[in-house]
């Protein structure tokens, strides 16, 4: 990673010399020219790092200048912005920024002075390199990639298994029905494809015709007995009862009493099969807990379970574990060889087809480690590459039953630099965590993780990029592609690769009292935790940048909390989460966290105002104030924001004007904001919006007319707006814009008669969906339905009600 980080920081560095007014341009030059002498050789450092202990400790001393030479051309970054904010403003704005304490002169003389000591540093590290024999410019192959994958198995893409799908099969059919519930555990090592098993014989065709409930629940390490049920109830309704996925439950909304009775009469009275899914818990009155809630009065309700731990198996199974082996070498090749080639591509490259079958020996029969090495090698015809993978000196280092896959740290190694630091950032979530790409893409750009293009990209396509590269090496999975994002998850194994590479930067809090290395920067709890552990925690660590709370429902960083925090703790902070709080009043010292780029305030029941000190957080990009209801309103000098480039609010202020003055707005999301009659007066200054989402706005009647000349817009979702009458914006037919909107969906807007005239000239629209508006569904009905069809008749994709027009 030390590699990415470099490449970063030399990026940065070559910008900011452009822009610096404070004399500190030759110290910097001179900074530049030290890095890159260090960063021909870090490629051969990393990949020699797992057998020499020295050289690892010589990249850690590297990543930790980087991170402290980051925070200084940031603080260069904020000053400009700073300046650029100021020279908008008014005289009297001006006179008080020159005897302020950013006035340039004082800094420049700090920021000169901190980019010699980062010098003099870099200079001791540089001079050490030459103790290691580095080789220089190692490269590596270039990222070719596969199409988007989705997580529904397929049953022609599982190689193998076949005769283990047909022995579970045989096992539930055997299972008495005359138990109430019957449990079969599938036992196997991590990467055997346990979870891919239960996938084949829950979509089996028999499975489907004798169940009409099927529920699929992943407990992974936490088995809390009400998370469980409401997941189950949860899948009970977005494929037993074919839901949308709209309106499901969230897991503090109900007590435990109250998910017991929904799940009863959710159940009902027929039998069930449900998956539980990678199940670690152990402790045997949990299990008796749960398995007691499903108690339906039914016989034949049949329970798959997989688990790496035979002590569950034993505790859960009603019939003896299915020990589920590797692949056999042959399956083991075929499926290797249907990552690595196009179909019957593998005919025109015998010799390479030969290396592989070496580097399948090496694979002892886990599909993963096939599939990962498999996709590694997609589209690479050299000898010399695949080669190299198998003769890696990675398959030689001592490998206990824990350790991670020698295949998947191979893979690893050979990711571009830029996808290895986002990688590794992810181990902060907890396993199985369903990430989903527009926060995580605005999480990686809140770290500096996103390189920016020389082609002007924006930062969130490119992390979409980086997405696509890590599904298509498969070190993410199970994508899920919605209207306007996409969900999908690291394979457990892959989780700990990612909390191997990154131990010492990134930590994932899961219990009272860890140990955690003074050198972590990225923190998370997973776990119910009160305020004075958080301090504990954040005392310990010099330069946190990423606080994140992964828990939700719990607010243990309420008013107690930001009462006793010291801001000046969270001075190099990039990513704050205070998300489900309780306080009433965000502190004005908010604004001395000038590096800040992602703050989360969503479900914030209590919080009536921000301090306009909020306004001075110019690296800001993201904003989350979702389902802040007693937010009375927004900073008067929002528009100051001049970085904020995703925004979700929900406020009592009836004129959301001060938004349009955010011209590097992306995302827009409003949200309950139950006094707006109308939104976004003069919107068309939101030349960057790409996606709009207008949600559960009580009083909505219609549309600002400026709404239309949103030129970069391309997804817009209205749902939930109960009085919503007409899409025409005061009747004006005339559209100047909106000639990239690709998405349009209407949800359940009972008083929308008629989509407008306009909607015609949209001719990029290309998926129309509309869902429970009940006036609007009645004019497509055969008898009146040609009257409005040459409104919409350019579009693809047309979806009424769930079903797809012809």
């Amino acid at each position: 990673m030390a590699e990415s980080f470099l490449s970063s920081i030399a990026g940065i560095v070559a910008e900011k010399k452009i822009c610096l007014a404070w004399g500190a341009r030759r110290k910097l030059e001179r900074f530049e020219g030290v890095l890159g002498t260090i960063k021909p050789v870090l490629v051969d450092a990393e990949e020699k790092q797992w057998t020499n202990p020295q050289l690892r400790d010589w990249l850690g001393k590297l990543k930790d200048l980087c991170y402290d030479a980051e925070d200084v051309l940031d603080e260069f970054e904020y000053h400009a912005l700073e300046h650029k904010v100021v020279s908008h403003g008014s005289i009297k704005r001006k006179v008080l920024h020159f005897f302020s304490s950013s006035n340039p002169l004082p800094f420049g003389f700090k920021m000169s002075h901190r980019i010699r000591e980062i010098t003099e540093r870099l200079d001791e590290i540089a001079a050490d390199k030459n103790k290691f024999m580095l080789a220089s410019d190692v490269s590596r192959a270039p990222v070719l990639y596969r199409e988007k994958t989705h997580s529904f198995v397929n049953a022609s893409d599982v190689i193998g298994r076949d005769k283990d799908k047909e022995n579970i099969l045989q096992l539930l059919k055997n299972s008495c029905d005359m138990e109430s519930i019957s449990v079969i555990p599938i036992v196997g090592l991590g990467g055997l494809g346990k979870t891919t098993l239960a996938k084949l014989v829950y979509n089996d065709e028999c499975v489907v015709e004798n169940f009409k409930k099927r529920m699929w629940v992943c407990i992974s390490d936490d088995f809390d007995l009400k998370k469980v049920i409401v997941d189950i109830i949860n899948s009970i309704k977005t494929t037993a009862e074919g839901g949308s996925g709209v309106g499901l439950l969230k897991h503090n909304e109900l007590s435990m009493e109250q998910s017991r009775t929904l799940l009863r009469s959710t159940l009902g009275n027929e039998p069930f099969f449900l998956v539980l899914d990678d199940t670690w818990n152990e402790d045997r009155q949990k299990w008796i807990e749960l398995k007691t809630v499903l108690m339906n009065g039914v016989k034949g309700n049949k329970i798959v379970v997989t688990t790496r731990s035979h002590r569950v198996a034993s505790i859960m199974g009603t019939v003896p574990a299915y020990l589920l082996e590797g692949l056999s070498y042959d399956d083991c090749l075929s499926l290797f060889l249907k990552w690595a080639f196009k179909e019957g591509q593998e005919r025109q490259h015998p010799k390479l087809v030969h290396i592989g079958k070496g580097i399948v020996a090496k694979c002892k029969g886990v599909p993963l480690a096939a599939r990962t090495l498999g996709s590694l090698l997609f589209s690479k015809f050299e000898e010399r590459y695949w080669a190299y993978v198998r003769d890696n000196e990675i398959w030689k280092l001592e490998q206990k039953e824990c350790d991670i896959l020698p295949a998947l740290r191979l893979s690893y190694e050979q990711l571009p630099s830029y996808l290895k630091r986002c990688f590794a950032y992810c181990s902060i979530f907890p396993k199985d965590y369903n990430f989903n790409n527009v926060n995580l893409v605005n999480m990686w750009s809140s770290q500096g993780l996103i390189q920016q293009s020389e082609e002007e990209q924006d930062l969130e396509d490119i992390g979409d990029r980086y997405i696509e590269e890590l599904l298509s090496r498969s070190f993410f999975q199970d994508l899920v592609q919605n209207w306007s994002y996409v969900n999908f998850k690291m394979h457990d194994l892959m989780h700990d690769l990612a909390a191997f590479v990154s131990r010492t930067e990134c930590t994932l809090i899961d219990c009272v009292n860890p140990t955690i290395p003074g050198t972590v920067r990225h923190v998370s709890f997973s776990y119910e935790v009160d305020y004075e552990e958080i301090l504990r925690v954040v005392g310990q660590l010099n330069g946190i940048r990423t606080l994140l709370f992964v828990v939700k429902g719990k607010t243990p960083h309420g008013e107690q909390f930001l009462n006793t925090c010291n801001m000046s703790m969270f001075k190099c902070i990039k990513m704050l989460d205070l998300s489900n709080s309780d306080f009433d009043t965000l502190p004005s010292s908010i604004a001395n966290l000038k590096l800040l780029r992602f703050l989360n305030l969503n479900l914030n029941k209590r919080i009536k105002k921000l301090p306009n000190s909020i306004c001075k957080l110019f690296h800001l990009q993201t904003l989350l104030l979702r389902e802040c209801n007693r937010l009375e309103k927004l900073p008067k000098e929002i528009g100051n924001l001049i970085n904020l480039r995703y925004l979700a609010i929900t406020t009592k202020q009836r004129d959301l004007g001060g938004i349009r003055h955010l011209e590097s707005l992306r995302i827009l999301l409003i949200c309950q904001c139950e006094n707006s009659e109308f939104l976004l007066q003069g919107m068309q200054t939101l030349t960057a919006l790409r996606a709009l989402h207008i949600e559960s706005c009580s009083s909505l009647e219609t549309l600002t007319p400026s709404m239309k000349q949103l030129r970069s817009l391309e997804f817009l979702r209205i749902w939930d707006c109960e009085k919503l009458k007409s899409l025409d914006g005061n009747g004006e037919q005339h559209i100047p814009g909106l000639w990239n909107l690709r998405v349009l969906q209407l949800i359940q807007l009972p008083k929308l008669e008629a989509l407008p005239e306009w909607i015609r000239g949209l001719k990029s629209l290309d998926t129309l969906c509309i869902e429970e508006c009940p006036q609007l569904t009645e004019r497509w009905k055969q008898t009146i339905g040609e009257e409005d069809w040459y409104k919409i008749s350019h579009v693809s994709n047309i979806y009424i009600d769930g079903r797809k027009l012809i």
